[in-house]
């Protein structure tokens, strides 16, 4: 592909799964210096590519002005006023983003789209005879579309985004580091199935605080999930509430700045790994194996119960536990977390 192209990016989806667009688009612009990005997704998520020359984010709001038909045409038609397009990675491959890049193919671009791996992964986590071995990244599977275009994009393992300066609400909130260790701990997912139960994720926060000169960054989204951390933080002098508090931007910021992140297989586990922050990961009925292991993170990093038959049984952790006793994240011992974050500190 001509080398002076701008190639429209779709990805409509959770800020976790956008976040894992961010290592392989930058790497696109940098292997390829005349190419230029147009990035289409959650209105919400701009954040995410502030700082990386030649990616623009375009916001959709898919269920609002851009929801339908109707409005993913008028997403189409203003993309198009305001950028000229010369080819589609559809890195979601779903009917919205189906639905966009036709109208781009009828335009006369071509179009390149994800190949999710939906057999491999329905072998993976199925019951019977089930194919127990790693599958392609999601990463690698986004990387891949670009070079169906044509592109060059050579992934490695450094870091996106270097440290950012913590905005003036967080320094009043945080004050200096001053040789704390910061400790994010982000304890909640989607679904239950890939949830840590929090009374045992109170455990490991306990044994974390006890540590001196740490201090705990509690995470999450949303007013039930912030309730739930400012009372665990009542009983954790070490701990401070960041979720509820801060803008993505500002919580970026926060994030780069951390020694260690401990999360589910949600989102924040890809926000931290664009800053190469080192991520104990937590995995129940989800498996690394799946593709969704944080950007450049070391399979050491993840805990999880490897003996379980049944495990991984889905590839979002959005089926309900067949056994009934959520085995997968019952069975993990506070100290198989803890002591993992204390060697990665």
């Amino acid at each position: 592909m001509d080398s002076t192209k701008t190639i429209l990016v779709t990805r409509f989806s959770a800020l976790g799964d956008a976040a894992m667009t961010i290592p392989v688009m930058k790497q696109v612009l940098e292997d390829n210096p005349g190419v230029s990005i147009v990035f289409v997704s959650n209105k919400n998520w701009g954040a995410l590519c502030a700082g990386i020359p030649r990616l623009t984010f375009f916001p959709a709001d898919v269920k609002g002005a851009h929801k339908g038909i109707p409005g993913l045409y008028r997403l189409f038609r203003s993309i198009r006023s305001e950028h000229r397009i010369d080819a589609v990675a559809d890195l979601h491959n779903v009917l919205r983003s189906k639905v966009v890049r036709t109208f781009f193919r009828l335009a006369g671009k071509p179009v390149a789209a994800i190949d999710k791996g939906r057999a491999a992964k329905k072998a993976l986590t199925r019951q019977e005879n089930k194919v127990l071995q790693p599958l392609t990244t999601t990463i690698e599977r986004y990387a891949i579309v670009f070079r169906q275009l044509g592109l060059r994009c050579d992934m490695g393992h450094k870091p996106v985004f270097q440290p950012r300066e913590l905005s003036a609400g967080a320094l009043a909130l945080l004050g200096p580091k001053n040789g704390e260790k910061w400790l994010g701990i982000a304890p909640f997912a989607t679904y239950r199935e890939k949830m840590y139960p929090l009374e045992k994720m109170e455990v490991v926060l306990a044994v974390l605080a006890a540590e001196k000169g740490s201090r705990l960054l509690l995470f999450g989204g949303g007013q039930e999930e912030t309730a739930k951390l400012t009372s665990l933080a009542t009983r954790i002098p070490q701990a401070v509430v960041i979720a509820g508090r801060f803008s993505l931007a500002e919580e970026l910021a926060i994030i780069s700045q951390l020694d260690v992140m401990v999360s589910m297989d949600s989102a924040n586990m890809h926000l931290a790994s664009l800053f190469g922050v080192p991520v104990i990961s937590v995995w129940g009925a989800t498996h690394p194996f799946a593709g969704f292991m944080g950007y450049a993170q070391p399979a050491d990093n993840a805990v999880q119960i490897t003996d379980l038959a049944c495990r991984p049984c889905s590839v979002f952790g959005n089926k309900p536990c067949f056994r009934g006793d959520h085995a997968c994240m019952e069975w993990l011992k506070p100290t198989q977390i803890a002591e993992k974050v204390m060697r990665a500190v």
